[in-house]
Parts: structure tokens; C-alpha cells; sequence
């Protein structure tokens, strides 16, 4: 009897040092399995989320924010969250500004349906959207298109050396706010798929997290090509900060902040329907 082929699935991430970091063990084939094989496509967050609204992929990286636009076609994996706690997405402008200064600005996001854009929001719900590739924010503001930048990725770290000021920090915030981590990144299942392959999947995902941070210096090697020429030093402070014990598993708490965002984005107005967040382990 001739053994059946691997089922391929088509695995959508962003090309950031993080998921890479994250993806290196499937990546690089350390880790495998017989049933399931991985093909990987690398789009930034927005464009994900948006494909995601059509099913396009079977795994892909969704903002968090973009999961009740989604949750009829995906699943969230209880693998492979990015997570601030107590920091994230940071609003920063060239001159030092008050938090409550920011009503009625004009603020350059990285796109609608970012975590990052929905948190601000609930921090302050009366600002003017620009929105900006997320690694054209500083530019952006640097032009005068926009009053202040909602940076993402790497510039949480580097927005400093640009000349940049701190006005809040979303993660710092909402951690003093509800005493919840920041669910910002997810990776999620296409739900037509076979119940031994979401949960293989998942496996996987788990295997390569944890397989990247029990060969730290591989991985981080591996994942500064996508590190868009950020030093050493800080490539590793940001790959930690977003893969850490609750890349490898949401375990309660994860949910439970996704499910808070999720209901006061509702609340608010921000989110068209009120869900409940669904994990495949």
C-alpha cells in the first residue's frame, strides 16, 4: 500500500524577527511530521488580515482585532500569540505630548484592523486615522502628515534614536487599566480543516516555539535577517519581549484578556458583533 502524501498546509506570516523567531524550527525543517508538510508565505499584518476575510490561507498570523472579522472561516491556535505585558504598541510624536493631548489629532496607524489601532481607540476614541505601512509611521509623522505615530514591530524599540517622544504605551496602559496581558498577534486554523490536522498543526506549531527558544542563539541568528537592520542586542530584547510562555501556549489567561478586548471593542462601537474566542490546542 503506498503511504499517502503530507497534507500541505499553506502558512501565512509576517516578516518580522519575532515570527520568524517563532517559525524557525518548521522553517528550517527541524521540526516535521509525517502527515503535515508547511508552506510558507510572508505578507505584513494588514494584508493577512485582510486575506483572512477570504479564507485565503490554511494557518495564518491575524491581529487579534481582526478575529471577529474572521471567526466564521479560523480558529485561533492556542500556539503562537504575541503578547504584551505591560508593553506594546506605543503613540509617539516628534515633540513630548500629554496622553490627553491626543483627542482630536491626527494619528498615523498601521492599518484598521491592527490591535494596535483598536486599543487606542478604546484609550481614546476621538483621533483622526491616517493610515501608514507600519514601517513608514515615523516617516509619516516626521512630514507633518499626521500629529503622532502608532508604531509597531521593531520601532517600539528604535523610535528613541529618530528623536521620537513616548506619548503612551497601549500594553503599559491596559495592563494598569484591567491587570491583563495585551493579546496583540494570533495565529489561526482555517475551521474547514480536518480535525487530526488542526490539532497536528498545533503540535507543530507548539514543537517550533519551543524549539526556538531551547536553541536561542540558532533561532535569533536565523530570524535577524528579518529584523529590517536592527542590531543585535535589540533584536533579542524585541524577540523576547513577544515570544515568551504564552507564544508556546495562550494557557487561561490569554484568552480571557482577548475575550475583555474583544467585548469592550464591541461595547464601544468598534466591532460589528460581539464573539467568543476560540482556541484549538
Amino acid at each position: 500500500m503506498t503511504p499517502s502524501l503530507p497534507t500541505e498546509i499553506v502558512c501565512a506570516h509576517s516578516p518580522d524577527s519575532d515570527d520568524a523567531f517563532m517559525f524557525y524550527g518548521l522553517a528550517t525543517k527541524k521540526i516535521r511530521s509525517r502527515t503535515v508538510s508547511f508552506r510558507h508565505v510572508l505578507e505584513d499584518i494588514e494584508s493577512l488580515n485582510r486575506k483572512a476575510m477570504a479564507g485565503t490561507y490554511d494557518l495564518t498570523a491575524i491581529s487579534y482585532h481582526a478575529y471577529p472579522y474572521v471567526c466564521d472561516k479560523y480558529l485561533l491556535m492556542a500556539a503562537g500569540s504575541s503578547v504584551g505585558d505591560g508593553y506594546g504598541p506605543m503613540l509617539v510624536g516628534k515633540h513630548p505630548m500629554a496622553p490627553q493631548e491626543v483627542k482630536g489629532k491626527r494619528i498615523a496607524i498601521p492599518g484598521m484592523m491592527t490591535t494596535a489601532y483598536l486599543a487606542l481607540r478604546l484609550f481614546e476614541p476621538d483621533f483622526e486615522p491616517v493610515v501608514v505601512p507600519f514601517d513608514q509611521i515615523l516617516q509619516a509623522v516626521d512630514e507633518g502628515r499626521a500629529d503622532a505615530g502608532l508604531v509597531i514591530h521593531e520601532a517600539q524599540l528604535t523610535y528613541g534614536k529618530s528623536g521620537f517622544h513616548n506619548i503612551v504605551d497601549m500594553g503599559r496602559w491596559w495592563k494598569k487599566k484591567y491587570d491583563l496581558p495585551l493579546p496583540l498577534g494570533a495565529n489561526a486554523l482555517r475551521r474547514g480543516l480536518a480535525p487530526e490536522v488542526q490539532s497536528e498543526c498545533c503540535r507543530l506549531m507548539r514543537e517550533s516555539i519551543q524549539y526556538a527558544l531551547d536553541n536561542h542563539e540558532a533561532a535569533l541568528n536565523y530570524s535577524l535577517q528579518f529584523a529590517r537592520d536592527l542590531e543585535q542586542r535589540l533584536a533579542e530584547k524585541f524577540v523576547g519581549m513577544y515570544v515568551n510562555h504564552y507564544t508556546v501556549d495562550a494557557g487561561e489567561i490569554v484568552p480571557q484578556a482577548a475575550q475583555k478586548l474583544l467585548d469592550l471593542g464591541f461595547e464601544a462601537g468598534l466591532i460589528p458583533n460581539r464573539v467568543q474566542v476560540e482556541y484549538v490546542r
